[in-house]
């Protein structure tokens, strides 16, 4: 999988959020860290794998928790999707 970069990244009153925007293949290989956070797709479709899971979002679908220290990766499944990630600041 191709890694993406966020194409905005900021803070505002203690969250940071990451907006990606990836084509089918790209996203953020497996990885872990010591923070949760909160994924949503607000634009084509994406799948996010951890150990056992395999879910799709979409638009529609609801934020997804990802937990601290499990490992987890997202992949876009079509050109044109936006990807966000949120968490807390002083978390990381």
């Amino acid at each position: 999988m191709q890694r993406v970069l966020p194409v905005h990244n900021f803070t505002m009153e203690g969250a940071i959020l990451s907006v990606y925007h990836a084509d089918k293949g790209q996203g953020l290989p497996r990885h872990s860290h010591d923070y949760a956070h909160a994924t949503v797709c607000h634009a084509g479709r994406c799948a996010i794998r951890k150990e056992n899971i395999y879910v799709e979002m979409t638009k529609e679908s609801q934020p997804v928790t990802l937990v601290a220290n499990e490992w987890h990766e997202l992949e876009a499944l079509e050109d044109g999707t936006v990807f966000c990630n949120v968490f807390a600041e002083g978390k990381r």
